[in-house]
């Protein structure tokens, strides 16, 4: 918005974008952060009682300031704004969760993020073309529209369950979100994908910054749902937008493992009856810390690392394939 009266100074007004995006965020949580929700605890998770009574849903302030940044400081087209709109439907919705006495059913929340994806699948294929880039062998497939859509929206629902079910360590899915996030942006600008998209992407990263500020361990707050689904949509959405979204299982690679192996085996189990890593502890975050005996600051550190050194392969490919 500032951009179209400001025109000639559009370098000059995202900048400041991106200083008030994480600037706000940490004034925001800080003023904000105790009127948030309280956590009542789990008693499934490794050390889960001691995050009772910290504050959650922090991701309804640092995605709201997100949200903002972007129509103000962002150049805007439609498609951007209905992906903003799409994040932030994704973390109301994870909000009312974390705010409600009664926890939302696992059934609710996975239809609610079928609605969003197929959103997010609708608006896509509306404004960009359903050819897939390839990046491992450099070549190209153009997939059906249909199969294409089914495939996005598969996409979509599992990037917010897998990153959801992730967030039980102090800064874990956020550090591990915002290497991923970066890891696209990189990857955009090799590729001359130098768009609109690639600047919501470093505000959405300097957000998480903010939040990170109060969440490191020992943290004050919480992201809950409304940070975790609505971090998993952006990371799908900007996958999507590189052309190469089979890149998701490189530059997410520690959180599909982290949190999708829970999936996977919770799936398996209650479906077809099939019991699959019977002495894993899922997610991976609690068998490493409970099993392993991991701290937390470890588990966050060494989960980075492992997904910093698999997104620097990703990036090195990608040069070398635009170089070939």
């Amino acid at each position: 918005m500032v951009n179209f009266i400001f025109n000639g100074s559009v370098p000059t007004v995202m900048f400041l974008g991106i200083l008030f995006a994480f600037f706000a965020t940490c004034f925001c949580t800080a003023k904000f952060y105790p009127l948030l929700p309280k956590d009542i605890g789990r008693d499934f998770a490794h050390d889960g009682k001691l995050s009772a009574g910290k504050p959650r849903g922090a991701g309804f302030i640092f995605i709201l300031v997100f949200a903002a940044s972007g129509l103000i400081f962002a150049r805007l087209s439609g498609e951007l704004v209905i992906y903003i709109i799409l994040v932030g439907a994704a973390m109301m919705m994870g909000f009312l969760d974390d705010a409600s006495k009664v926890p939302w059913g696992e059934y609710k929340k996975g239809f609610l993020d079928f609605v969003i994806a197929a959103m997010v699948a609708v608006t896509f294929l509306n404004y960009n073309s359903n050819k897939v880039e390839i990046m491992i062998t450099g070549t190209s497939i153009t997939i059906p529209v249909i199969l294409f859509g089914i495939l996005t929206v598969v996409l979509v629902w599992a990037s917010i369950n897998v990153t959801n079910c992730s967030d039980g360590v102090d800064g874990l899915s956020g550090t591990l979100t915002l290497v991923t996030i970066i890891s696209i942006y990189i990857i955009d600008i090799i590729k001359g994908n130098n768009d609109d998209f690639s600047y919501l992407i470093l505000l959405f990263a300097v957000c998480i910054l903010g939040y990170l500020w109060f969440n490191a361990t020992p943290s004050k707050l919480m992201m809950g749902d409304a940070g975790s689904r609505a971090m998993g949509l952006f990371i799908s959405i900007a996958v999507l937008k590189t052309g190469s979204p089979f890149l998701y299982l490189l530059v997410a690679l520690v959180l599909i493992l982290d949190g999708g192996l829970g999936l996977l085996k919770v799936s398996l189990l209650r479906f077809l009856k099939i019991r699959i890593l019977k002495n894993v502890r899922t997610p991976l975050h609690d068998h490493v810390r409970k099993v392993w005996g991991w701290s937390n600051t470890q588990t966050v550190f060494r989960f980075t690392i492992i997904q910093i050194v698999v997104s620097m392969a990703a990036v090195y490919l990608t040069i070398i394939r635009m170089v070939s």
